[in-house]
């Protein structure tokens, strides 16, 4: 078979590893298709993305088309006649962008297709309490996250993990599914299972401000796997005498005595421990962001506070 003339597309730093070992294992890679450059910080300077960062320090030619489908793009993206298109954490794409390359595109995705379908596969598997999740790379079709799978490895959800501890590591075994993947291709020889709707299939939509807010009406544990399903980012929060919390790090108690205290009520002594009723117990918050403050521990926070 010829040489694989790939074209990857991704956006943030979760793509970085997955094209990092492609050229590092001498893979044709000829254009990087990432987002437009972004304003960000104070003074709004505009910012390449992570990928558009990376593809520059390996001299591939970058594109970051605003319309998918205008057709100085699609112009564009044909001559560099690709023959396999490689996504990682990018946007949806129209048919005439899939479909281009011989060999087909295949995406990434932060878990164990058709579990968790959608946007924020990472923080709904903690969220929802799971044990474990995983990687697949699959072929792209219509519907979102639908195609056919080539591969798929597990990786296990420990009891303390937050987001920013398994989003590094399911990164880096994402890596090593791409290249596994790009490989397989390359010989000719690849699995392409249709993927198994049977059964009750959990998704993973976007995550906006409002999802965030913290239900204190709900168990100890369910609170506790809510905040860790979205640390460090964009973080679980709660109001407390009208100021807005973000929360980090807690630890749930199960406690099953009748209290006149209802779900979302606290208890400090304004030194040590501040702890909010749920709804069969108690969540301590061990690491919290008080509003217009940086992220600190409680202890921090009551040497110079009060709740």
């Amino acid at each position: 078979m010829n040489q694989l003339r790939i074209i990857f597309m991704g956006t943030p730093e979760f793509a970085v590893p997955s094209l990092e070992v492609l050229v590092e294992n001498k893979f044709n890679v000829v254009a990087v298709i990432t987002a437009p450059d972004k304003p960000q910080g104070r003074g709004q300077k505009l910012t390449a993305s992570p990928v558009k960062e990376c593809a520059i320090k390996h001299n591939i030619p970058v594109l970051q088309p605003t319309n998918l489908k205008s057709p100085e793009f699609l112009q564009e993206l044909k001559s560099y006649e690709a023959n396999l298109q490689v996504v990682v954490a990018f946007r949806m794409l129209p048919e005439m962008v899939w479909a281009m390359p011989a060999l087909g595109t295949f995406n990434l995705h932060a878990s164990l297709l058709p579990q968790y379908r959608g946007a924020a596969p990472i923080n709904w598997a903690i969220i929802n309490g799971e044990k474990e999740t995983g990687a697949t790379t699959f072929f792209l079709k219509h519907e979102i996250d639908t195609g056919s799978i080539i591969f798929q490895e597990k990786e296990p959800i420990h009891d303390d993990d937050d987001v920013g501890q398994l989003y590094e590591r399911l990164m880096h075994k994402g890596a090593q599914l791409v290249l596994k993947t790009v490989k397989a291709i390359e010989a000719g020889d690849y699995p392409s299972q249709p993927q198994n709707e049977s059964g009750e299939i959990k998704h993973a939509p976007k995550i906006f401000k409002e999802t965030c807010e913290i239900k204190w009406n709900q168990s100890a544990e369910s609170i506790r796997n809510f905040v860790r399903g979205l640390s460090p980012y964009p973080a679980a929060w709660t109001t407390l005498n009208g100021k807005v919390y973000k929360l980090f790090k807690v630890k749930s108690i199960v406690d099953n005595q009748v209290l006149n205290v209802q779900p979302g009520e606290y208890k400090t002594d304004n030194k040590t421990f501040l702890q909010v009723k749920t709804q069969d117990g108690w969540i301590t918050v061990l690491e919290f962001q008080p509003e217009g403050k940086k992220k600190m521990s409680v202890e921090e926070y009551f040497r110079g506070n009060k709740i």
